[in-house]
Order: C-alpha cells, then sequence, then structure tokens
C-alpha cells in the first residue's frame, strides 16, 4: 500500500464516524445523540454517542437504554434528550410508562417516562467521538475548524492566482 492509499483510507476512517452521526440511517439508526453526563457510567459515557432505533412502546423492555424528551414534546434540542435504562415498565389506565435510572446514579429519576416521550432504543454507541461533536459547535470550534481553513485556503488560492499572473506578464 502506497503513501497516498494509507493517507486516504486513514482519512476515511477518520471521517466515517462523523458522517455516521450525522447520518445515522447509514447504519440502521434513526436518531443519533452526543451524551453529555456520566450518569450512565460505566455503559454509556460523556462523550459518547448513542445511535437510537424507533421502536413501539410495547416492544421497549426492563433492561433496555432508551432515550426520552423529559418535556413531553417534540425534540427540540438534542441537548435535552435523556438516556438511561428502563429499570420498571407500568401499564397505567392513561397509557404505559417507563420507570428509568442512569447505571450511575443512586435512585430512579424522579418522574416515569411517558411511552410518547420515548424517543428510541439505544443499539449501539461510539466512545469519545461526541467531544470533537460538541467542540465543532463552540465560537473557537467555527473558528479553528472553518474559519481557519477556509481563510488558509483563500490565501494560498490568491498566492497561486498571483503567481500565475506574474509569471504571465514576464512571458
Amino acid at each position: 500500500m502506497n503513501l497516498h492509499t494509507a493517507g486516504t483510507v486513514l482519512a476515511l476512517v477518520a471521517i466515517a464516524p462523523f458522517l455516521v452521526f450525522a447520518v445515522p440511517s447509514a447504519v440502521g439508526a434513526s436518531h443519533s445523540y452526543v451524551v453529555l453526563s456520566s450518569s450512565m457510567s460505566p455503559t454509556i459515557h460523556a462523550g459518547d454517542v448513542v445511535f437510537v432505533e424507533d421502536v413501539e412502546p410495547e416492544g421497549i423492555e426492563e433492561g433496555d437504554v432508551v432515550t426520552f424528551d423529559p418535556e413531553r414534546g417534540t425534540l427540540a434540542e438534542r441537548e435535552k434528550a435523556i438516556t438511561h435504562r428502563v429499570i420498571e415498565v407500568q401499564q397505567r389506565s392513561d397509557g404505559r410508562y417507563f420507570v428509568t435510572k442512569g447505571d450511575a446514579n443512586d435512585s430512579p429519576d424522579a418522574t416515569p417516562v411517558a411511552a410518547e416521550n420515548v424517543v428510541g432504543r439505544v443499539t449501539f454507541q461510539l466512545p469519545l467521538i461526541g467531544h470533537a461533536i460538541v467542540f465543532v459547535g463552540t465560537d473557537l470550534g467555527i473558528l479553528l475548524l472553518v474559519v481557519l481553513p477556509a481563510g488558509l485556503l483563500a490565501v494560498t488560492e490568491l498566492r497561486d492566482l498571483l503567481r500565475a499572473a506574474t509569471d504571465e506578464s514576464t512571458e
């Protein structure tokens, strides 16, 4: 394998997790979320990315790890999603509810989760990738990963144009 091929393979391996995060359907998931706390440690750590599949409430059982919206609405902000383990399934007169608990927490969550608040069941996670995704969303991340490379590209293109113009005028 030559150096060019090795570099291409390395770049693809480095970029693939971020592409999968952006398009979770590429790996059979419906959603992807960055985990922001360590409430599910040691199973899932802060900075991991979880991939979530849509699942009917009847398909959720004790022991499943689910992602849910605690505010009973559409999940407008990814930061509001909570990923915890189901420790009890309750069938009430007004529907199905799930008692959830983070693996690292001493006690269950204060409020059972209504079935309509469940986004889905976690199918797998990628460790650490979330740290980079969160960083990209910061001002410093945008500066270092978007503005600076774009500026360098513009400067090198201008340099090449000036060289080409200078070379043509000296001929």
